[in-house]
């Protein structure tokens, strides 16, 4: 096995700590790309840390180099569309993934000159029923419509907390504290509206101070 193949699979065996999460690939596609300088390091989705992924699919093309050494396959669930790239000894090991097949995929995201792309750890062929099982989790965990009066009100009072909170500022974990009874994704959200508005700015990471 060459050095880089060694490298990339220590690293596989580092990643495999986080949480492969069951997502659709549309919501991948269009969470914030976060980076470490120039390399890429996770997908932030809401408030998740996204590095790990499971996805369930149809492989719709697959592409096979020349000598063997390199496979591709184009996998879609409804939401999107992404790509599995296959190199070196793990060639072999997928070698049996075919157009057409339903697919289980857990894998590593990865960027590369701009494309998201998924380097799989495990692709399991599965029937086409398994993609309804999925699609039935997602609607049963699928967020309740909010009310648009009861949005606005929690936002004022998220406004308030911070105003308030002056000269120091807050954070924003203490934000979520104050009103866990409300999901954490819909206060993330209202902070960022504040933030783009010019009502609130972040003088460090985590902090928001009112600017009126």
């Amino acid at each position: 096995m060459s050095l880089s193949n060694k490298k990339e699979k220590n690293k596989m065996v580092d990643y495999k700590r986080h949480i492969a999460y069951k997502l659709k690939i549309g919501d991948v596609l269009q969470g914030k790309r976060i980076f470490d300088a120039d390399k890429f390091s996770f997908i932030e989705l809401g408030d998740k840390k996204i590095n790990r992924i499971n996805f369930v699919a149809n492989v719709v093309d697959r592409y096979s180099s020349v000598e063997k050494s390199y496979i591709s396959l184009t996998i879609d669930d409804a939401s999107g569309q992404i790509r599995i790239k296959i190199f070196g000894d793990d060639v072999n090991k997928f070698s049996d993934i075919s157009q057409g097949d339903s697919v289980l995929v857990i894998g590593l995201i990865r960027v590369y000159n701009d494309e998201l792309y998924i380097t799989p750890e495990i692709i399991k062929k599965k029937d086409p029923k398994y993609l309804l099982v999925r699609k039935l989790e997602f609607d049963k965990f699928k967020p309740k419509k909010v009310d648009k009066e009861v949005i606005l009100a929690l936002a004022d009072k998220i406004i308030d907390k911070i105003k308030n909170s002056e000269p120091n500022g807050i954070g924003s974990d203490k934000l979520m504290e104050e009103f866990k009874e409300v999901e954490s994704s819909l206060i993330n959200q209202e902070i960022k509206k504040a933030l783009e508005d010019g009502i609130i700015y972040e003088p460090r990471p985590g902090i928001v101070r009112y600017l009126g």
